[in-house]
């Protein structure tokens, strides 16, 4: 069953509650912290990037520090991430790009842009990862978002490969990428097997692409040196450490707003030292401008 992760609380009364599941896994692989059901499947939805950037890699695809950083990241569009895109698009159109336009998550680039873009949009920095794997391998570049494609079957085996499980189910995500499902430990898992590629090494040099200026990924990682950090849609998160720490969190919700904490004391209780990032650990909560309660961790 669900477990409780997290509370709510506000001007001392328990608001909300956060059920879900986390699990941890040790250096040797074995399991240090599991609650909630963490053999239950879920959509790793964008902690999918890190995986689809080493398939891409894999491929052929030319991707190496901050292009391969982005390849793995959920930027917030600013200038410098629009910038690495177009790099790795090469000859390619913006219009290649077949995620949908979108705002900059970053709120100073957006206020001063005039209309959307498909380069602007978080996920497009694996777009033009995928693309630029076609290129390499040869591959139609038009049909690139096709599951039967040959670059999303490489994803699937990358995914299979590294978590030690097959594909539960195949769903379409919000950028029109295939994602694949797995149960929470074998998300773990595939973490843990990514910790010692390039794809990790990248992360860990270039947080700032990862996610941008204030995201909480990259937070982590400025924080933690050595620690990777990937947030996806609807509650879910890994972290993994250098050593070979690594954890998956779902929250049934969907609301992310619990996950870093939850997953930076899952990282604690297995003995990993997380206090340079101790301000992250639980979330503030406002009213009237003023800190009144907070988003705690129950665990």
């Amino acid at each position: 069953m669900p477990a409780l992760l997290a509370e709510v609380t506000r001007s001392g009364f328990v608001e909300s509650l956060h059920h879900g599941s986390v699990v941890g896994l040790l250096p040797s692989g074995e399991v240090g912290v599991s609650l909630g059901s963490v053999r239950d499947v879920v959509l790793p939805r964008s902690c999918m990037k890190p995986f689809q950037a080493l398939a891409c890699l894999s491929a052929g695809a030319p991707l190496a520090g901050p292009g391969l950083a982005i390849a793995a990241g959920s930027h917030t569009g600013e200038d410098r991430h629009v910038e690495v895109v177009s790099r790795l698009l090469g000859g390619l159109s913006p219009d290649s790009l077949r995620c949908p336009a979108s705002w900059p998550e970053d709120e100073e680039t957006r206020a001063r842009l005039e209309k959307p873009s498909r380069v602007r949009m978080n996920c497009s920095g694996k777009h033009a990862a995928m693309l630029a794997a076609c290129v390499a391998a040869g591959w139609p570049v038009e049909t690139y978002l096709e599951v039967s494609h040959p670059l999303q079957q490489a994803v699937m085996r990358t995914v299979e490969d590294l978590s030690f499980e097959s594909v539960a189910h195949t769903a379409i995500d919000g950028c029109g990428a295939p994602v694949y499902g797995l149960s929470l430990h074998g998300l773990a898992r595939a973490m843990q097997g990514l910790v010692r590629t390039p794809v990790a090494e990248a992360m860990r040099e270039f947080p700032e692409y990862v996610g941008g200026t204030g995201h909480v990924n990259t937070l982590v990682m400025q924080r933690l040196p050595g620690v990777v950090a990937k947030g996806g849609a609807e509650g879910v998160l890994v972290l993994a450490s250098a050593a070979g720490h690594a954890v998956a969190v779902k929250v049934l919700d969907g609301n992310p707003r619990a996950t870093t904490a939850v997953g930076l004391t899952a990282l604690a209780a297995m003995g990993y030292d997380v206090s340079p990032a101790k301000e992250l650990l639980s979330v503030p909560v406002l009213g009237g401008g003023q800190v009144v309660g907070e988003v705690r961790v129950v665990i």
